[in-house]
C-alpha cells in the first residue's frame, strides 16, 4: 500500500469505528432499558443481562457496519475538502478512480465482516437471545406480574398483585379463575408464587393462607386453605422446549433445507429464498455505500460537508426503504426473489456509477443540497439581531452557539435516522406477513417519535458539547479566546444555556406528549406484530382496581351513556386478607357522581372470618361506587405518567397502606433525567478541552465511553433502588450526584 492509500485509511477508520459504536450503542440502549433493569432488579445475574446484550451485537453490527462505513467517508473526504487537501490531490493528477483503492478495500473488508455477521453470528445471536429470554422468563415467571396491575398472561387467569416484595412472590393476591373445566372460581390469598418444575414440565401457581370463592347468588361455598396449587398449561403458558429458530435464526444451509422442505410439501417457499438472498446482498451493500460515500464526500467546495451528510442519511433510508419494497414484490409474486433482495444494490449502485463518472469528469461539479436563499438570509438576520437586543449574546456567543447548533442539528439528524431506519427494519416484516398495514406503521412512528428524542437529546447535547470544544481547541481559537482574558467557563456560556434548554425540553416532553405517546406507540407495536394491544382499550379493560382497593370486573361499559352490563364488585378488609363483600348486578347506570343504581344483581355479605354470612338479592337499588372516570381512563403506569400524575398516584397508594418503592423510584427518575443534559455538558468541557488536541473524532470517542457508563449506572441504580437496596430518591439522583461531582472537580482542575 502506498503512502495515500495509508493516509485515506487512517482518516477514514477513526470516524467509522466511532460511528460504529454510536449506532451500535444507540440500537442496544431501547432493549438495554427493557431487559437490563427488569432483569436486575429480579435478581437475575450480571453475567446473564451482559449475555443478553451480547447476544443483541450481532443484528445491530449488520446494521451499523455499512452506515458507519457510509458516515467513515463521508467525515474523512469531508475533513479533506475543508482542509483543501482534496484540491491538492486533484492538482496532482489524482483522480477518484485512484482514492477509490483504498475505499474499495475497506468496504470490501465490511463487506466480508457483514457477511460473517449475517450468516454466522445472527443466527446464533438471535437464537441465543430467545433461549436467554425465555430461560430468565421460565425462572423468574412471577416477576412478570407487577404491582397493582391486573395480569392477564397466564391461560384463563387474571392475577392481582397488592405487592411485589424484593425477595419474590406476591403479597395480597387475588386470582380469578374462568377456565371451564374446573369452574370458575376467585381465591383470595395473603402470599403466592410460582413454581415452574422443568423436569415435569409443570407451571403452578402456588397459593397461601388463602380461600377460595365459588358458586353463584344462591349457592356459594368458601374454602379456607393454607396451601393451595393452582395448575396452569404449561404449553400455553412456557414451551416444553426453547423456541424453534425462524428464518431469522437459521443458516443459510438451514434456509435451503427448509425451501427444500417446503417445496416438497408442496408450499410457496419465495420469503425463505428472499432471505438467503439477503443474505448476499446487504453485506454487498458497503461496496455500494463505498462509492456513494466517495462521491459525496469528496469535493473542492467547503459548504457542503452538512449537504453530504444528509444525503448520506437519505441513502441509508433509501436502501432499506428499497429492500423492503423488493420484498414486497417478492410477497406478491410480482418478481423474483433474487431482483427483490439486490434491487437497492442495483438501482443505487446505478446512481452511485453514473455520479462517480460525473464527478471524476467535472471535479469543481460538487453535489448540493438546496437551500433557499431568503430563509438562509432571514435566519442570518435573526441572529444578528439576537446579538444586537438586550439579550446577553455577543459576538463570541453567536460564533460558539452556531459551531454548537450546527453539531447539535447533526447529531440528532443522525441519531434519529438511526432509530427511524432500524425500527423500520424491526415492523417491516410484520407488515410484509400481514399482521399490520403502512398506515400502522406510519401511526407508530409519530407515536414513537417522542421517545425517540428523549433518548437522542441527552446523547446530542453530549456530542456537541465535546466536538464543539475539541474543535475550537484544535484550531488554538480556545487558545486566542484565553489570552483575551475569556475564560473557559465564558465560552461555554452558551453551550450550557443550551444544554439547560435541552433539559427544560425533556421535562416538557415527560410532562406533555411523551406519556400518551408512549402508550399508544405500545398499543399500535402490539397491533403490527400481530397481538393484541395489552388492554389499553378502556372497552376491553374489564378489571379495574378502585382508590380504596375494590376490584370491579365487568363484561361491558358504555363510557358515552355510562352504563355497565354484566358488573362484579369484590370489596375487601383494610389488608386484603379477605372478602368483606360481594355484588353482582346485570345492568347499572349512573345517576349522580358516584351514585349508580344497580338492577338484577344480589349482595352476598361476609363475617370477620370471611364466611358466608347474609345473602340479598335485589331488582332495583342504588350504590355508591367509583366515578365513571376511574373506568373511562386508561390503566395506571409510571411509564405512561407524568411527573405530576405519579406523583399523585403515589401518594394515594401510600395513603392507603402500599408498597410504593418502585413508584418512587420511577417519580424520582422523572425528575432527575432531565438534569442529565445540564450534568453531560458540565463534565464534556474539561474533557473536551483535554482531548481537543486530537480533534473531533476523539471528542466523539470520549462522549460515547461516558453515556455508556452514564446509562449503565443509571440502571444499575434504578434496579437497586426497585429491590430495596436503596433509597428511591438516591436511586435516582445517584448517577448525577456521581457525574456531576466528577464535573466539578475537573471544571476546578483544568486549566481555565
Amino acid at each position: 500500500m502506498r503512502l495515500l492509500d495509508r493516509y485515506v485509511l487512517r482518516q477514514v477508520f477513526w470516524p467509522f469505528a466511532l460511528g460504529l459504536l454510536v449506532f451500535t450503542f444507540l440500537l442496544v440502549l431501547p432493549e438495554l432499558n427493557r431487559y437490563g433493569e427488569d432483569y436486575v432488579s429480579k435478581g437475575v445475574p450480571l453475567v446473564v443481562v451482559a449475555q443478553l446484550i451480547v447476544a443483541l451485537l450481532p443484528y445491530s453490527l449488520a446494521l451499523t457496519i455499512p452506515m458507519s462505513l457510509l458516515l467513515g467517508l463521508l467525515v474523512a473526504f469531508g475533513r479533506l475538502s475543508a482542509d483543501r487537501e482534496f484540491v491538492a490531490l486533484q492538482a496532482c493528477g489524482i483522480s477518484l478512480a485512484r482514492l477509490f483503492r483504498p475505499v474499495g478495500l475497506l468496504s470490501f473488508v465490511c463487506c466480508a465482516t457483514t457477511a460473517y455477521v449475517y450468516m454466522v453470528l445472527i443466527p446464533v445471536g438471535n437464537q441465543t437471545f430467545r433461549e436467554i429470554t425465555f430461560n430468565v422468563v421460565a425462572a423468574s415467571a412471577e416477576g412478570e406480574v407487577k404491582p397493582r396491575v391486573f395480569f392477564d398472561q397466564f391461560p384463563d387467569i387474571v392475577l392481582y398483585a397488592r405487592a411485589v416484595p424484593p425477595a419474590g412472590g406476591w403479597d395480597g393476591v387475588f386470582l380469578a379463575d374462568s377456565r371451564p373445566a374446573d369452574g370458575a372460581a376467585i381465591y383470595l390469598a395473603r402470599r403466592g408464587r410460582v413454581i415452574v418444575d422443568r423436569e415435569k414440565k409443570t407451571v403452578d401457581l402456588l397459593l397461601e393462607d388463602g380461600a377460595r370463592h365459588s358458586g353463584n347468588g344462591t349457592e356459594y361455598s368458601v374454602q379456607r386453605f393454607d396451601r393451595q396449587l393452582v395448575a396452569l398449561n404449561p404449553g400455553a403458558m412456557f414451551p416444553g422446549q426453547a423456541p424453534p429458530p425462524g428464518d431469522r435464526e437459521m443458516t443459510v444451509p438451514q434456509l435451503r433445507a427448509r425451501v427444500a422442505e417446503y417445496e416438497a410439501a408442496g408450499r410457496s417457499a419465495r420469503i425463505q429464498r428472499f432471505e438467503i438472498q439477503k443474505r448476499f446482498s446487504i453485506p454487498a451493500a458497503c461496496l455500494v455505500f463505498g462509492l456513494l460515500g466517495l462521491v459525496f464526500g469528496a469535493t473542492n467546495r467547503r459548504d457542503t460537508r452538512l449537504g453530504s451528510f444528509v444525503l448520506g442519511l437519505g441513502v441509508i433510508f433509501a436502501y432499506y426503504v428499497l429492500l423492503w419494497f423488493g420484498q414486497s414484490l417478492v410477497d406478491g409474486y410480482l418478481a423474483p426473489p433474487w431482483w427483490g433482495a439486490w434491487m437497492p444494490n442495483i438501482v443505487l449502485g446505478g446512481v452511485g456509477l453514473l455520479l462517480f463518472l460525473r464527478r471524476d469528469r467535472l471535479g469543481d461539479r460538487p453535489l448540493r443540497v438546496p437551500f433557499p436563499r431568503k430563509l438562509r438570509t432571514r435566519l442570518g438576520a435573526r441572529t444578528w439581531v439576537l446579538g444586537h437586543t438586550w439579550l446577553p449574546f455577543g459576538i463570541l456567543d453567536r460564533y460558539v452557539a452556531l459551531i454548537y447548533l450546527r453539531v447539535l442539528g447533526l447529531s440528532v439528524t443522525a441519531l434519529a435516522g438511526v432509530f427511524y431506519v432500524s425500527t423500520f427494519l424491526d415492523l417491516a416484516d410484520e407488515v410484509f406477513k400481514g399482521n399490520g398495514t403502512w398506515r400502522m406503521l406510519g401511526a407508530f412512528f409519530v407515536y414513537a417519535t417522542p421517545q425517540f428524542f428523549y433518548y437522542i437529546i441527552p446523547l446530542s447535547v453530549l456530542l456537541a458539547t465535546l466536538v464543539s470544544i475539541a474543535v475550537l481547541t484544535k484550531s488554538s481559537e480556545l487558545v486566542v479566546m484565553k489570552a483575551c482574558g475569556i475564560s473557559l467557563y465564558r465560552v461555554a456560556l452558551p453551550m450550557l444555556l443550551g444544554a439547560v434548554a435541552a433539559g427544560s425540553l425533556l421535562f416538557g416532553m415527560e410532562q406533555t406528549v411523551l406519556g400518551p405517546a408512549n402508550r399508544r406507540a405500545d398499543a399500535m407495536r402490539d397491533v403490527v406484530r400481530g397481538a393484541p394491544p395489552e388492554m389499553l382499550d378502556v372497552l376491553n379493560r374489564r378489571w379495574v382496581v378502585g382508590r380504596d382497593g375494590t376490584i370491579y370486573h365487568y363484561e361491558y361499559f358504555d363510557p358515552r351513556s355510562r352504563r355497565f352490563i354484566g358488573i362484579s364488585v369484590y370489596e375487601f378488609d383494610a389488608q386484603m386478607h379477605r372478602v368483606a363483600r360481594r355484588t353482582f348486578a346485570d345492568h347499572v347506570s349512573l345517576l349522580d357522581d358516584d351514585r349508580w343504581q344497580l338492577e338484577q344483581g344480589w349482595t352476598r355479605e361476609f363475617d370477620p372470618q370471611g364466611e358466608p354470612a347474609g345473602f340479598a338479592p335485589f331488582a332495583r337499588t342504588e350504590r355508591t361506587l367509583e366515578p365513571p372516570s376511574l373506568f373511562s381512563s386508561e390503566p395506571p403506569d409510571p411509564r405512561f405518567m407524568n411527573f405530576t400524575q405519579l406523583r399523585e398516584y403515589t401518594e394515594r397508594l401510600g395513603r392507603s397502606g402500599f408498597d410504593v418503592v418502585r413508584q418512587r423510584v420511577a417519580l424520582w427518575r422523572k425528575l432527575s433525567f432531565p438534569f442529565v443534559t445540564v450534568v453531560m455538558t458540565l463534565i464534556a468541557v474539561p474533557f473536551a478541552v483535554t482531548v481537543g488536541r486530537s480533534g473531533a473524532m476523539t471528542g466523539i470517542g470520549v462522549g460515547i465511553a461516558i453515556a455508556v457508563v452514564y446509562w449503565t449506572a443509571i440502571l444499575f441504580f434504578a434496579a437497586m433502588g426497585s429491590g430495596g437496596l436503596i433509597t428511591p430518591a438516591l436511586a435516582a439522583w445517584a448517577p448525577n450526584l456521581l457525574f456531576g461531582a466528577g464535573a466539578v472537580y475537573l471544571l476546578f482542575t483544568v486549566r481555565t
